[in-house]
């Protein structure tokens, strides 16, 4: 039961992440494809750089990641069948967790969701432009995901806390 738990909380993560980059990259390539000035230039780039630091590195690389890898780890190695019935969720921290943990992942969830709210009101290619920075964030953070997981499995010295309470 843990395997089949840490192989659904895992792809169940990647999936909901992956999905965001399906959807979110249609609309980053028409932004690129469209003749852009030097000012939205500027901001691509400017954007791009901050959201690979600022959502790939430290959002992803540096927290989520390495806790929801350890958190599938930690699935895989005590199921329990709710976890495993809801292991995408447990996974990424929203029951049975630290309470800071929870907060965190429900607050970055809401977040989340006003922001695509008011991305959504921008002009284009502006909406597109913020798309891609997205879309470069999420496509690192899913890659970080990825290898932390597979350290968590078949690493030595994987030293990350699954914030259990």
């Amino acid at each position: 039961m843990g395997a089949i738990g840490a192989f659904w909380g895992f792809s169940g993560v990647i999936a909901l992440l992956g999905y965001a980059v399906y959807r979110l990259a249609p609309r980053a390539a028409e932004a690129l494809n469209g003749s852009l000035t030097m000012a939205q230039w500027v901001f691509l780039v400017g954007f791009s750089v901050f959201m690979l630091v600022a959502e790939g590195y430290r959002g992803f690389q540096k927290k989520f990641s390495p806790r929801t890898a350890a958190r599938v780890k930690y699935l895989h190695d005590h199921p329990r069948w709710l976890h495993v019935l809801l292991a995408p969720f447990f996974c990424m921290g929203y029951f049975h967790a630290k309470r800071k943990t929870r907060l965190t992942a429900i607050s970055l969830t809401a977040g989340i969701v006003l922001l695509v709210v008011l991305v959504a009101y921008l002009p284009s290619p502006w909406r597109g432009l913020v798309d891609f920075g997205v879309v470069l964030g999420l496509s690192y953070g899913i890659l970080s995901f990825v290898v932390l997981t597979a350290r968590a499995f078949y690493g030595k010295g994987f030293l990350h806390s699954p914030e259990i309470p």
